[in-house]
This record gives structure tokens, sequence and C-alpha cells, in this order.
């Protein structure tokens, strides 16, 4: 069974993903939960985006995928399961490269919250001026 469970890890804003990939008939179990009940009320437009590596090398069925998540907020731990997906479904077969590359899921989006500045209320948010 250990030859047969690929690992990734994935990141977006602050969330980390860690995904394992085992051979199965093509279930996502994240944080013990299904990924029904892990989205609710999100489920209907990420879930594709959660599939989209899946679906983009033809390996929808193939695997259940195994997601210990945290950090951020939902649609960033989203992002972090599709980066970590993409980088286990890399080790798994280094010919999905090309099409991972291409579609733009093993790059690591950089972008992150700016960080309060002293002397303002928020990130750059500052007090009102006024002329007279």
């Amino acid at each position: 069974m250990v030859g047969n469970q690929y690992y990734g890890t994935g990141r977006r804003k602050r969330a980390i993903a860690r995904v394992r990939l085992v051979a199965g008939t093509g279930k996502i179990i994240i944080n013990d939960l299904e990924i029904g009940e892990y989205l609710g009320g999100l489920m209907d437009t990420q879930l594709p985006v959660v599939q989209q590596p899946l679906v983009a090398t033809s390996t929808i069925g193939k695997y259940d995928v195994l997601i210990k998540v945290g950090g951020g907020g939902k649609i960033g731990q989203v992002g972090a399961i599709r980066h970590g997906i993409a980088r286990a479904l890399l080790e798994s077969n280094l010919e999905f490269k090309p099409v991972l590359r291409r579609g733009g899921f093993l790059t690591r989006d950089p972008r992150e919250h700016e960080r309060k500045k002293y002397g303002l209320y928020g990130r750059r948010r500052r007090f009102q001026y006024s002329k007279r």
C-alpha cells in the first residue's frame, strides 16, 4: 500500500494543505469530512476548482484524495488543496508536468495580505485629512 500513496503540499494565502493520493474510487475527504460537508454552501462553485488538476490529467476516478488543511479562509484553503493535488499528481507521474504547468496548477500564488502599519487604522486606511 505504501507504493500507491503520493504526497503534495499546497499553499495559498495563509492556508496550507497536506494532500495524500491513494489508489481508490475518487472520494475527496477534507479534515475527516466529505467534501460536501466541508465546503457547505461553496460546494457548487469550489468543487470544480478542487477537481481541476484531476480533470486535466484524466485521473478523476483513480485516486482517493485525503486532505488535511488549515489556516486562512475557505477560498484560500480550496486554492491550497488544488495546489497540493497538482503536486501529488506530479509525484505520481512526471508525464503530467506539461499539462499541470500549462493549466497553472503548479505555480504557487504569491499574493499575501499586507501587514498593518503602525500609526494607521489598518493596512492602508489613514486618518481623515482636513485642510482647515
